[in-house]
């Protein structure tokens, strides 16, 4: 897992849509589930929108907790 991925999705807030504004690392599971089967959009935050519902699919949470703190 790269540490400046995961410094992002804690610092990068959604562009748009109903939880724009919110860290990436924020959005609630359920949007998260929906991406997923409507499919991630392209480029980078298609990439991240990615790491994070495998961070949250496994629960591995835990490895953002540092980040938040900064």
């Amino acid at each position: 897992m790269n540490p400046e991925m995961l410094k992002e999705l804690v610092t990068m807030k959604m562009p748009y849509g109903k939880y724009k504004g919110w860290a990436l690392s924020s959005l609630p599971e359920p949007y998260l589930v929906w991406y997923q089967s409507k499919g991630f959009p392209a480029g980078r935050l298609g990439q991240l929108l990615g790491t994070m519902y495998e961070i949250k699919l496994n629960g591995l949470e835990y490895l953002l907790d540092g980040l938040r703190k900064m």
